[in-house]
This record gives C-alpha cells, structure tokens and sequence, in this order.
C-alpha cells in the first residue's frame, strides 16, 4: 500500500469525523500494527463513526456486532444448524469471521460473552465443538465503550483489556468544531462516500512491512525499562505483562512506518506507550493511571 494512500485514508477519517486527528492516527496504528483497538469516550462524539468509516475505506470483509445484556457467544462465533433435507449440521458462521470486526459498546454484555472473543483476538483463531478454524487476513477488532455511565454495564476483565494493542480516548471536540460539525453535515451528505481503495493483500503488504521497521538494542531496553518503571510506580509487578511490552514495540513500529521512518525512535515510543498502557494498568484506587503512565516517561531515560 503506498504511503499516499495512508494518507488519503488518514484524510478521510479525519473528513468524517472533524477534529479526530490523533484517534485517526491511534486507529491506523492498531490496524498496521496487527492489533485490536478499543475506543472509549462519552456518547456521541464519534467513536462508532470512525470505525464505520475505516471500514468504508476497506476493501475487506467488515462485520459489526451491537453488544446487549441478552447477546450469546454463539452470535458472536457462530453455530451447527442440523439441515434435515440432508441430515448433517451445517455451520452458520458468526461475525467474527470477517476482516474488520466493530465490537459495539462491548461492556454492556457479560463477561462470558465478552470472553468468546479472547482466542480470536489473540490466535486469530476460534474454537467451536472441538474444531479449530482460524480467521482470514487481516484481522481487527474495534470495540467502543461508554465511559462515563457504568449503568447497565460489564466492567471489562483484565485479560480482555490486555488483548487490545491501544486504548484511544475520544472527547467532546471544541466548540469551534462543533460549529463545523453542525454546518457540514448537509455538505456531506450530499457528497457521499468516495468508497473503498484498500484491498485486503495492501493491508497485509503493510502489516507485514511495519514487523521489517528497525530497532537497535538501546532502544529495545528503552521499551523494557519504561515497562519496569510503570511496574514499580504501580506497586504492582503484574502491571504490564510481557504482552504489553510486545504491544508497546509494534505499535512504536507501526507509528514509525506511518511517519515513514525505516526505524523506530524515542519519539515513537513515548507517542504510543500512553495508549498502549492505560487500559491495561489497573490502580488499587481505582484513580486513573495516566499520572503514573506519565511519571513513568519522565523517569525513564534512554540509554
């Protein structure tokens, strides 16, 4: 996929839902970098419309699954339909088998629903009656949440969090955007979608270019000491799994390659360890860990 058209797919995020720069950048980074996002803000400030509209721009298989109290794993994964014109089951599959999956609202199921996605996102693979059957290329989860009502939800478990490669925050745009917002909606429309211009085999090309980016020994221990520091700020050597720590480095990857650097640099790490970190350090307090995950960043030198 050229860069030209990371760019045109940067723009175009960034057209449909004004003043989403960086979760547009934060988005790109979990695709290239074979990862799932999860996107957390209040309701109404764009979190399901930039997934829509990355998967307008894609020409694969994209398959969303609204998340409700009643939703069971087999609507997620799929189920053997006994077909009594020819007396075997057939497998109807689910939406999981498909290129782009949109998680919506994922915390307003149980945790047992929630839990059928967790081979999926890490194998990319699913489990069904005792046979295995791996999911097609690419294969990327966006899961949305509401963060500021806890009625009627689920509270996501730490090994579902640690599956998402990046937590991207969306707030309330400033007014001035707001004013574009409400002016340019009858613009856009009558403009409509320009469609999709990436193919399945570009995606993979690039995915695949992102795990080739560089990087030297200095800063590999930079990524593990910033990890070791979050720990120890965190009073909590479980913190950050070694996972987290792998995440870290394909998501610097990924950004360096969006940046078109042929290496990752310390600037790529410090602009994604926040994202990569703050869903999955979980306080005693229950306080937001963005003070320590910044702590961290000021503590920790490179080498």
């Amino acid at each position: 996929m050229p860069v030209d058209k990371l760019k045109l797919l940067h723009q175009r995020l960034t057209e449909k839902v004004l003043g989403a720069e960086q979760p547009a950048t934060l988005l790109l980074i979990a695709l290239l970098a074979k990862g799932h996002a999860l996107i957390e803000g209040a309701p109404g400030v764009g979190k399901t419309s930039i997934a829509q509209t990355l998967a307008s721009c894609f020409g694969g298989e994209f398959k969303r699954i609204q998340f409700t109290p009643d939703l069971l794993p087999s609507d997620i994964l799929g189920y053997h339909l006994y077909k009594q014109n020819i007396g075997e089951f057939e497998f109807i599959p689910g939406p999981v088998f498909s290129n782009l999956l949109l998680a919506d609202e994922i915390n307003r199921t149980s945790p047992r629903v929630q839990a059928a996605l967790l081979e999926a996102m890490n194998e990319a693979q699913v489990t069904i009656d005792g046979k295995t059957i791996e999911l097609g290329k690419p294969f990327c989860v966006i899961a949305t949440q509401n963060d500021t009502s806890s009625t009627g939800t689920f509270p996501l478990p730490e090994p579902q969090l640690d599956r998402f490669l990046l937590s991207i925050p969306m707030s309330l745009p400033s007014r001035s955007i707001q004013e574009s917002i409400i002016l340019s909606q009858h613009a856009r429309l009558v403009e409509g979608d320009v469609g999709a211009f990436l193919s399945i085999d570009e995606v993979v090309a690039e995915q695949e270019k992102c795990l080739a980016i560089q990087l030297s020994d200095t800063l590999s221990g930079y990524i593990v000491a910033l990890c070791e520091t979050l720990r120890q700020l965190a009073a909590n050597p479980h913190a950050v799994s070694v996972r987290g720590s792998i995440a870290l480095l394909h998501a610097a990857q990924a950004y360096a390659h969006l940046e078109g650097s042929d290496y990752v640099l310390p600037d790529h790490v410090q602009f994604v360890f926040p994202h990569v970190m703050r869903h999955r350090v979980i306080c005693d307090d229950g306080s937001d860990p963005e003070h320590i995950i910044e702590q961290a960043l000021q503590q920790t030198v490179v080498a």
